[in-house]
């Protein structure tokens, strides 16, 4: 009787165990057809410039939109995720240096990636925040795009992706942005330019940065990856709705809170916000508040 036990125990087990092999076998394939599906967006090219306040803006946004987080600080890529089992992500050399963007590589490439996360061959990148930055006016993407024309060239040999067995399946149901792609409108057009002041208006185009991690509404929610800690709330009725807008802005400015906590840049990226200005911060203050 114990023997017959052991073989159905065994056969159902064997049954288990191939259905796993051929639900892991589908999504590996599934996952597969999408890293490697081909996009195709019309993109107007738009025209740069050289001027020395459009540049200063230019650097200003890539410091303050985070582009040295994924990129390193010198924008010529690095390998900013490497997990045995979610996998490897390895961000793009932005400057011309070996290893770097191609000599071909025109203002319209440039634009696929940053408003479409796509590449120069139309597949999608990784993690590229284009949801994010697709909000961005025609002239603060100008003056991105300007900027990045002048950076000095860096030679990099960084390893290629390599998603693995949990970050395909989360990625299969949608459970981390991997692909960027299909999280946003293609259709939506140049959003119109904000007047930059100390108003709610400002701040709402300011915080579209923030949506990534603190989600549309901005009242967080659950860890955005597997091991990160649950996302704070950052609207009225959250932490923010609790602080001075001195207390906010010193906040962001040293990653300190009013009750004396260290946050952890890791999670809240101070050192980039401490970046903002004055005007930016304030406005920025003014929109959570309103929420």
């Amino acid at each position: 009787m114990l023997k017959k036990t052991f073989k159905w125990v065994g056969i159902v087990l064997a049954c288990i165990f191939s259905l796993l092999i051929i639900a892991y076998a589908y999504i590996y394939l599934s996952t597969e057809a999408r890293f490697n599906k081909k996009y195709s967006f019309r993109e107007d090219p738009v025209t740069l410039s050289t001027d020395t306040a459009v540049l200063t803006r230019g650097a200003h946004l890539v410091a303050i939109k985070a582009c040295d987080d994924c990129h390193g600080p010198d924008l010529a890529g690095k390998v900013f995720i490497d997990d045995p089992l979610l996998g490897r992500i390895v961000s793009s050399n932005l400057t011309s240096g070996k290893g770097g963007r191609p000599s071909d590589y025109g203002v319209v490439d440039w634009l696929k990636a940053l408003r479409h996360a796509v590449n120069k061959e139309g597949k999608p990148l990784f993690f590229m925040p284009s949801h994010e930055i697709v909000q961005l006016s025609k002239a603060d993407i100008v003056a991105i795009l300007s900027y990045l024309q002048t950076i000095p060239p860096v030679d990099s040999d960084l390893p290629t992706h390599d998603i693995r067995f949990l970050g395909r399946i989360l990625t299969h149901f949608d459970k981390v942005p991997l692909l960027p792609v299909d999280m946003i409108d293609h259709n939506m057009g140049w959003p119109k330019e904000v007047e930059e002041n100390v108003s709610a208006a400002f701040g709402k185009y300011l915080v579209a940065v923030c949506t990534g991690c603190h989600r549309e509404n901005l009242k967080g929610g659950g860890p955005i990856a597997p091991g990160l800690p649950p996302v704070a709330d950052i609207t009225a009725t959250g932490r923010v709705g609790q602080m001075t807008e001195d207390q906010f802005m010193n906040t962001l400015r040293t990653g300190v809170t009013p009750e004396g906590r260290s946050l952890n840049p890791k999670e809240m990226p101070w050192p980039t916000t401490s970046k903002y200005t004055d005007t930016e911060l304030k406005a920025i203050y003014a929109y959570l508040k309103s929420i």
